[in-house]
């Protein structure tokens, strides 16, 4: 895979410099272009050590041959903005072409990445939204920025999107692998909530991570990719259908109409073993205790399991104990084809974490031990998995 990295003058410029560095340890070839404004930010030499090539700046640089613009234009698979900054997208959406990133953009026929990263209000000034939908329409691909911390000292949208992210949508744009093109694939993630009263919830530490991760990868492979998710502020992926619940009787109504043209669902939300028998329609008043009775939630999986078929059915358990046991009788109880099960005391991995280990087991008995690895790389293991099954029963 050949990459076009495009710097341009943000404070994230910085960030970039571990995706080149990611990119080439995958095998891919990397040249690098930057603004003049990008090298205020971060020197060449960075970028020209991380991915062994030579680093353009000079639209007028001398270059044997085509000019610079339409050789570097034409020789690369995926040209990636990363980080983009609300000039660059005004540049390419009004069409102007005054340094060297810019005119290779607007020279090149290869998909074109942009991931914006910018202060809160820049990214949500109309105009910067309206050269963003102005390039979607154009065909453009956006990596979306995420909420958290910035550089200005304030906390929003607009934070450059993570490496995992940034990675799956290149390899997305490069022509990946096509092995589920065809298919549909619903995955749940995320918690479930379950209401005490008007303003108080039982739930739990899922971030919803898996299941973004799990809808990347389904996405990238051709499916058609649902996703059905619980509360959770991580950002969803671009090209799939994201379904919104709070509540297992939710999760449970949006899963039971998806799996009726499904081939495979991927259960990886931490959906609540309990909720209130009686929720409280206002607030319940402060008092020395409160007793709760709480009876079982919906059991999701044993509800679809009842009309699998030939299809498709993992899950996930989370144990803290004698893990391939457990796993091992969750498959068998739920008529499951695979599960992944982990052990969120695992420094490193479970909740919140980028990363999981744990055992993957088959419905054939085999177990794969998967040692602390990526969410993003989990989900590659997981779909081989179903990829496989899917076309042995085709």
């Amino acid at each position: 895979m050949r990459v076009l990295i495009g710097v341009t003058g943000s404070i994230a410029a910085y960030k970039a410099a571990e995706l080149v560095s990611e990119l080439k340890k995958s095998g891919s070839e990397i040249s690098v272009v930057m603004t003049e404004h990008a090298t205020h930010l971060i020197g060449a030499a960075t970028f020209r050590g991380l991915s062994g090539g030579e680093v353009r700046v000079d639209l007028f640089e001398r270059w044997p041959g085509r000019p610079i613009h339409i050789d570097l234009a034409t020789d690369h698979d995926v040209v990636a903005i990363v980080p983009a900054t609300a000039n660059i997208i005004g540049k390419i959406a009004g069409g102007i072409c005054d340094d060297l990133l810019s005119t290779v953009v607007l020279s090149t026929k290869a998909p074109v990445i942009i991931a914006p990263a910018m202060n809160e209000a820049m990214y949500l000034n109309p105009a910067v939204k309206e050269n963003i939908d102005k390039l979607k329409r154009r065909g453009y691909r956006f990596v979306e920025p995420d909420t958290g911390w910035l550089a200005c000292g304030t906390e929003g949208v607009g934070r450059l999107a993570s490496l995992d992210a940034l990675v799956a949508a290149i390899a997305d744009a490069a022509g990946g692998r096509s092995d589920l093109k065809g298919r549909k694939v619903v995955i749940t993630g995320g918690p479930t909530l379950e209401p005490i009263d008007a303003v108080r919830f039982i739930s739990n530490r899922s971030s919803g991570k898996m299941a973004i991760s799990l809808a990347r990868v389904a996405a990238r492979r051709g499916a058609e990719t649902v996703l059905v998710m619980g509360p959770s502020g991580v950002p969803r992926p671009a090209g799939v259908k994201v379904i919104d619940v709070e509540t297992g009787a939710d999760m449970q109504r949006a899963c039971e109409q998806e799996w009726e043209d499904a081939d495979c669902m991927v259960m990886a939300a931490a959906v609540c073993d309990f909720k209130p028998r009686d929720v409280e329609p206002g607030k319940l008043k402060r008092r020395e205790g409160l007793t709760l009775d709480l009876g079982a939630s919906e059991d999701i999986l044993a509800g679809l399991a009842g009309s699998k078929g030939n299809r498709m059915l993992v899950g996930f358990a989370l144990e803290t104990r004698d893990e391939i046991e457990g796993g091992k009788r969750k498959l068998r109880e739920k008529n499951l084809d695979l599960v992944m099960v982990n052990n969120p005391l695992v420094e490193g991995a479970g909740f919140g974490s980028d990363k999981n280990s744990g055992y993957l087991i088959f419905r054939d008995g085999r177990v794969e031990d998967i040692p602390l690895v990526t969410k993003l790389d989990l989900a590659e293991k997981i779909f081989d998995a179903i990829s496989s099954r899917l076309d042995s029963t085709a």
